[in-house]
């Protein structure tokens, strides 16, 4: 691992002030007030105090040790990222805080945390920690960082956006209308929103606080009646808003969201989305003398479901990155071999930087959606690798290479993930590359009955691999949102139950992979539409158009389902493709997409 030498400095800083405060420790999670994924540089906390900069994980700072927890994605980068002298690692889910201090906490002891950065379903299990070991969850009531971060980055000020209703499929005032009506029939007289991407899909704008993630930081209040209060910094909005939807919504500080609660909740039913919504909230409805109502989250399930245009956009945009992708492809199997052979190799940052620049080239595209896993050889063991000037490696025949990349464009969100083999590799790895390849046909080719959980098909993309004694420590899928979050919820294919049945119109990946530490990453990744098929029954048609590597692939181990579904998306590929790619790239989609015979 890369040592961080200031993060010593940083940690007795942060224990001299806690001692200061009367505080044993302090709970450090990656999160921001709205529970983003992907967080501004000012409110990332947790690298900061440990220089971890995976998008999942937490960690506790106590006066004499320190522990990290991060999910298994992330089980290879902490020990690359954290140094173990600092801090002992734990995994988020099958070792969490909450057991950890269960089994170590002790008695007196007064443990701080942040009540806006805490969701209130993991404050409820530390609350029962606390009450069985006897210890205290303190709210701290400033942000404790700003006094040991000198040159702490500034809050993000990025300038808001429309969204036409053209391409968002409705308008302002039906959405408000209709989600209004949701919250009352749940019982509730008003729901307190903390989720960006909700609050840019129902007021039909965009935003760019955070690169790649383009939704504006910010909170609302939704009346069952219809009325929004919006709490925004206002700089973030230009002076002419003509084109905005905001007619009738109220504009407010962002400093006066948690207050403007406490004042509304009086006597009221307020429902919170319990997943995603910070503690604070429900401290602010219960101490006013409300009531908190905690239940699914009407917006989220609204904007899963998408409008015809934004069928039409996603459809649209993927034909855009399915030439991008393909340029890149056809480039990187021509060029890579004869850059290593004489010994000026491609490297990862170079090859992430070109695709940027093929779909820079395309129609609407406006940024990258996530930062590309731009991956060779045993850097592709890490699930969510990013490319950087000490670990930069040659894309060489050595190894496969694993692309996982997307776009954000004007009318949708892309996500793709491709593995490249520049040479036949070894039987083990054609082995575990045909598995991958099998599990995901399995899953791509499902039909289902509507309202099928992600978790009843997520074994059909493992089955595969199990056959052959492996897994992989992630996720098989996830929501794609329309021009906003590439990681959207509530849908998921996991091991993990997901409650959210899928229905036609939601828009999910299928990603199986592989992963040997030390060695290489494997992973073939589409983004879909689940549409209707048999009466009752769903199925998914692809929206990624970009071309298979069959090089490695073990035809033999093949079903003829699994030919037949291969040959007919590639000839789909190619049709669609052919007349759009340049000269360069057109030899190698043909080649690409050429048929298999059993």
């Amino acid at each position: 691992m890369t040592a961080n030498p200031q993060i010593a400095t940083r940690l007795a800083a942060l224990r001299t002030l806690l001692k200061s405060e009367g505080l044993d420790g302090l709970i450090v999670p990656r999160a921001d007030p709205h529970q983003s994924e992907v967080t501004a540089p000012h409110d990332d906390w947790l690298a900061f105090i440990t220089g971890f900069s995976g998008s999942a994980g937490l960690a506790l700072v106590l006066e004499d040790n320190a522990l990290i927890f991060v999910d298994g994605r992330y089980e290879i980068q902490v020990r690359h990222e954290v140094d173990p002298a600092f801090y002992d690692v734990h995994h988020l889910h099958n070792d969490p805080i909450d057991g950890w201090l269960s089994a170590h906490g002790r008695k007196g002891w007064r443990i701080g945390f942040d009540p806006m950065l805490i969701d209130t379903a993991l404050y409820d299990c530390l609350s029962a920690s606390a009450e069985r070991v006897g210890f205290t969850l303190v709210p701290v009531p400033s942000d404790p960082f700003d006094a040991i971060w000198p040159d702490r980055p500034e809050k993000p000020l990025g300038l808001v956006r429309p969204m036409p209703p053209a391409l968002s499929g409705e308008t302002v005032s039906a959405k408000t209308v209709r989600m209004g009506k949701k919250i009352a029939e749940a019982g509730a007289d008003m729901m307190a929103e903390t989720l960006p991407d909700n609050i840019a899909w129902l007021l039909n704008l965009r935003g760019s606080d955070i690169a790649m993630n383009p939704v504006p930081q910010s909170f609302m209040i939704l009346q069952a009646d219809g009325g929004i209060d919006w709490f925004v910094d206002s700089r973030k909005l230009p002076n002419d808003r003509f084109a905005f939807e905001l007619e009738g919504i109220r504009l407010k500080s962002v400093e006066e969201f948690i207050p403007s609660v406490k004042a509304a909740a009086k006597d009221k039913t307020v429902l919170i989305d319990q997943s995603f919504a910070p503690v604070a909230l429900r401290f602010a409805v219960e101490n006013a003398g409300g009531t908190v109502l905690a239940a699914d989250n009407p917006l989220t399930i609204a904007k899963a479901r998408k409008t015809p245009a934004e069928l039409a956009g996603y459809r649209d945009c993927h034909l855009e990155d399915g030439v991008a992708l393909t340029e890149f492809l056809a480039w990187l199997e021509r060029e890579a071999p004869l850059r290593a052979a004489a010994g000026n190799p491609i490297r990862e940052i170079e090859a992430e930087d070109r695709l940027l620049s093929f779909r820079a080239r395309r129609t609407g595209f406006l940024e990258a959606s996530f930062r590309s896993i731009s991956a060779s050889g045993a850097n592709a063991a890490m699930c969510h690798y990013n490319a950087g000037p000490q670990s930069d490696a040659a894309i060489t025949p050595d190894g496969p290479y694993l692309i996982d990349s997307g776009g954000q464009y004007e009318n949708g969100t892309t996500d793709v993930t491709r593995t490249l083999f520049l040479a036949i590799p070894e039987k083990p790895v054609r082995d575990t590359y045909t598995a991958v390849l099998k599990g995901f046909i399995a899953l791509i080719s499902a039909t289902f009955p509507e309202g099928t959980y992600g978790h009843q098909l997520d074994a059909l993309a493992r089955l595969p691999l199990w056959q052959l004694g492996l897994d992989y420590d992630h996720g098989t899928g996830h929501g794609v949102g329309h021009n906003l979050l590439v990681h959207e919820y509530p849908h998921r294919f996991a091991k993990k139950a997901n409650t959210y049945g899928l229905e036609p119109g939601n828009i999910m990946t299928i990603e199986p992979g592989y992963y040997e530490a030390g060695a290489y990453g494997l992973r073939i990744e589409n983004q879909v539409e689940v549409i209707a098929a048999l009466l009752g029954f769903c199925r998914f048609r692809s929206l990624t158009l970009v071309p298979i590597d069959l090089k490695p692939v073990d035809v033999a181990a093949l079903s003829a389902q699994d030919i037949a579904f291969i040959n007919n998306y590639h000839a789909l590929v190619r049709e669609k493709l052919i007349g759009l790619v340049s000269e360069d790239a057109r030899d190698f989609l043909i080649r690409s997409t050429l048929a298999l015979e059993a």
